[in-house]
């Protein structure tokens, strides 16, 4: 017999989310006899994390087994990084032609400039490896493992603001709502390790810019998608992931015995009312339960050796530093953990980009070497996919005063540079090509769709044919214009 709470939801429900939510439920009960989930069964509820996915298997054999995505928020310049214009020098202070902009969209921080100046970048560039890439004094460390890398330079985007251009790379739509890049993993592939979520994030500390933009959860949230798959945040300080700890005068037996007794409580909803999010709740209790055994050993660092430290460079030992984040995502790697998103935010130089990217570069140049470097030496860069990039580029022309020493870039979507490293790239390559100003493609372009069609693709899954039926459309991560994978930068 149903309570009184459940026959007053079901009155309140409409026909069709009875049906949607019978769906769903027997779904639920389906994935449930699948995974050997009994009522009173706390080992067997872990067998939605245990390398159980959606998918049974992949598509095709993958060349990585995990991502680690060190995204750039607020949009690197690829004039003062990796995209070098050597003839823009003579092109200094001279107005952007009309036939280069060719009537682009304009942000309306730039929209009402009376005039529109070339900024050369000020840095000095060389050629680096066998490759010859091209990359800026404001990066020496990368500049040594470009034979490890391959850039893109010709990436693109519709997107001309920052929220709905990082909540397009990050979720494949600029509208809220959809799941994120890591949870469309979590859920296709499952984990390989029981006692850590598939899907971790870690925010960076900056040192450029310090009114940076905000990052909302949503960027690693798990949109339609049970929510057991969204992106597990870690902190800095205090507790590594909050409420992590017990409570004074609980103990390990009283939190056992507290989490039966719920997850009792739970499968009887289940039973009454069949939503398959009382299920997800119950294997992320069950899931905080063995990270607090799991997360204490995965943040102590103390055994690292110091040759492994220095690596990284000396930011590596300030919690919650871009440099701390990569040394975790290489012990994330190490246990299994699917996706690791590092983000570190400060790269929006509107103004003072000779003040501010310096520090920006600096926060990231030696950790990226360090994780790459480090991730080679102990075999695991055969199977992991490393990303760098960020959600749009920055403008030629200057937004502001222009100076002989100083200028501000704008955001421009229509051609930035990303780079990809491990699982089957084949590094030592420069994809795409722009024009002389930097402002369109004329070579290879790279929508930000083919840039997670060729994540998913690594990973053994054809993005075409994954998907999830949601609202009566079948929802991919690329969405439903075309999207291909970048087959030039493949080994």
């Amino acid at each position: 017999m149903l309570s009184k709470p459940t026959k007053d939801y079901v009155k309140l429900e409409t026909r069709r989310q009875f049906f949607g939510k019978m769906a769903n439920g027997l779904g639920g009960v389906a994935l449930g006899m699948l995974g050997g989930l009994g009522a009173n069964n706390a080992s067997a509820q872990s067998g939605l994390f245990a390398g159980r996915g959606a998918l049974g298997a992949p598509h095709f054999p993958a060349k990585a087994k995990r991502v680690i995505y060190l995204f750039m928020s607020g949009a690197p310049s690829q004039i003062d990084t990796f995209d070098y214009k050597p003839y823009m020098k003579v092109w200094y202070d001279k107005d952007l032609p009309e036939e280069i902009r060719a009537g682009q969209r304009l942000t309306t921080m730039t929209s009402g400039q009376t005039r529109f100046p070339i900024a050369p970048s000020i840095y000095d560039f060389q050629q680096y490896g066998e490759s010859g890439a091209w990359v800026s004094e404001l990066l020496p460390h990368t500049a040594k493992m470009v034979d490890d890398l391959a850039f893109v330079r010709s990436t693109w985007t519709e997107a001309i603001n920052h929220d709905p251009a990082i909540t397009y790379i990050q979720t494949g739509s600029q509208i809220p709502g959809r799941p994120s890049l890591g949870s469309w993993l979590s859920y296709g592939l499952g984990s390989d390790n029981e006692n850590l979520p598939a899907f971790v994030v870690l925010n960076s500390s900056w040192t450029g810019r310090k009114d940076a933009q905000a990052l909302f959860s949503r960027l690693w949230g798990s949109g339609f998608l049970p929510s057991n798959h969204q992106g597990v945040p870690f902190q800095s300080t205090g507790d590594p992931i909050l409420y992590l700890s017990d409570p004074p005068g609980v103990d390990t037996d009283v939190r056992r015995s507290m989490l039966d007794g719920l997850e009792a409580l739970n499968q009887k909803s289940f039973e009454e009312v069949g939503d398959p999010e009382i299920h997800s709740r119950i294997s992320q209790y069950e899931m905080a339960f063995r990270m607090q055994a799991s997360v204490p050993d995965l943040t102590d660092i103390s055994k690292e050796s110091k040759s492994t430290l220095d690596l990284y460079g000396p930011d590596v030992r300030k919690p919650g530093t871009f440099a701390r984040n990569c040394l975790m995502a290489r012990r994330l790697a190490e246990r299994g953990v699917r996706c690791t998103q590092i983000f570190h935010r400060g790269w929006d130089q509107h103004a003072n980009l000779t003040g501010d990217l310096p520090n920006q570069c600096r926060d990231i140049d030696q950790a990226c070497y360090g994780l790459i470097t480090d991730l080679k030496s102990r075999g695991l860069l055969e199977d992991t996919l490393v990303v760098w990039g960020g959600e749009f580029g920055r403008t030629i022309y200057c937004q502001g005063t222009l100076t002989r020493d100083n200028y501000g870039r704008d955001h421009h979507p229509r051609c930035f540079t990303t780079w990809m490293a491990g699982a089957g790239i084949k590094g030592g390559t420069v994809y795409g090509e722009t024009d002389d100003f930097s402002y369109n493609i004329v070579k290879d372009p790279v929508h930000i769709r083919d840039l997670n069609a060729t994540i998913l693709h690594q990973m053994g899954i054809d993005h075409n044919k994954f998907s999830v039926d949601f609202r009566g459309l079948n929802q991919r991560l690329t969405g439903v214009e075309e999207a291909r994978v970048i087959k030039g930068i493949l080994a």
